[in-house]
């Protein structure tokens, strides 16, 4: 059975869910999959250069004849030559985020592009459908990875946006099950977008020990922390935990930058290095028990979904 909303109208999907284009979790395997079960899978280029980026483009194009997009944070150093690339390649669906979507989104839409950027609160909405964008993502404060600075949850922001703006709203962040998808559709949202519990399949290509290290995860194990530089939940590990006592100890931005240094995400996520690596994952964590394969989890997700609907007054 398809559910359809202004989302799978947007997309020609089955099912309104976006899969979170997630740095070091997000290749063509997982894209594909996602697609080819009726969702939007989206690369995430926040971690590819650029031969990369196109390679996996071209690997998902030939695995996948269904729509499948690529996701773009526009503070990343390459991602104007990502955005170049992604038209190169024919991609027609490209998703925004850490930036002023005003820069690109006039270009992508006289392209033929559909465009939609991420937001944090209620004035980055209005800004994203002055810009033109076709919908919003409102992602509460419980996504893994990088957060709004507001720290607004989902159950709250995405009313809150659904209620000011009139393209269509993709709710994210502690999504992971049928019921919070039914939940965040009676919020008014159009669509969910799901990150962590796809960064835990057979398809993603993060790390088995950073899988299994989340799949161990309780429900408090998942902390917000790098707030004065570019606020990130993740589990609490020995890097967060040392990068809290700096926190602590009101370190400056720049002692934080030096402590971050580089490619911590990639240890952790891409290298599986669970102790000193950047372990970036949802507060949905203690839900996810084990390591399925795409597949299973939207049989999961549509029955649970259908199953709440029918509780539904």
């Amino acid at each position: 059975m398809k559910i359809r909303t202004k989302i799978t109208e947007l997309f020609n999907i089955e099912y309104p869910i976006i899969q979170g284009g997630m740095i070091w979790c997000s290749g063509h395997e997982l894209v594909s999959a996602v697609s080819n079960n009726g969702g939007l899978g989206l690369i995430g280029g926040g971690s590819m250069r650029p031969e990369i980026f196109r390679e996996h483009i071209r690997k998902t194009k030939k695995i996948t004849d269904k729509p499948f997009g690529v996701n773009i944070p526009l503070i990343y150093k390459y991602s104007e030559e990502l955005i170049k690339i992604a038209l190169e390649e024919g991609v027609k669906i490209f998703f925004t985020s850490a930036g002023n979507p005003k820069k690109y989104t006039p270009n992508l839409k006289e392209k033929g592009c559909k465009v939609v950027h991420v937001i944090s609160n209620v004035k980055f909405a209005k800004k994203s459908e002055e810009a033109g964008v076709d919908a919003v993502v409102a992602e509460g404060f419980e996504a893994g990875g990088h957060n709004g600075r507001d720290e607004l949850t989902t159950m709250v922001l995405v009313p809150m946006v659904v209620d000011n703006v009139k393209i269509p709203v993709i709710a994210a962040g502690g999504i992971a099950n049928g019921r919070q998808i039914a939940a965040a559709l009676s919020l008014g949202a159009e669509g969910v977008q799901i990150g962590s519990r796809f960064a835990v399949t057979k398809e993603s290509s993060a790390s088995e020990e950073f899988k299994k290290r989340v799949v161990k995860a309780t429900d408090t194990e998942t902390v917000l922390i790098l707030k004065d530089v570019i606020p990130t939940r993740l589990i609490k590990n020995e890097f967060a935990i040392k990068a809290m006592e700096l926190e602590e100890k009101c370190a400056s931005p720049e002692e934080l930058k030096k402590f971050l240094g580089n490619k911590r995400a990639m240890k952790g996520i891409f290298e599986g290095d669970i102790e000193e690596g950047e372990l970036e994952i949802g507060q949905v964590a203690g839900m996810i028990n084990d390591i399925p394969s795409v597949s299973e989890i939207f049989d999961r997700i549509i029955n649970e979904y259908l199953k709440v609907k029918e509780t539904l007054p």
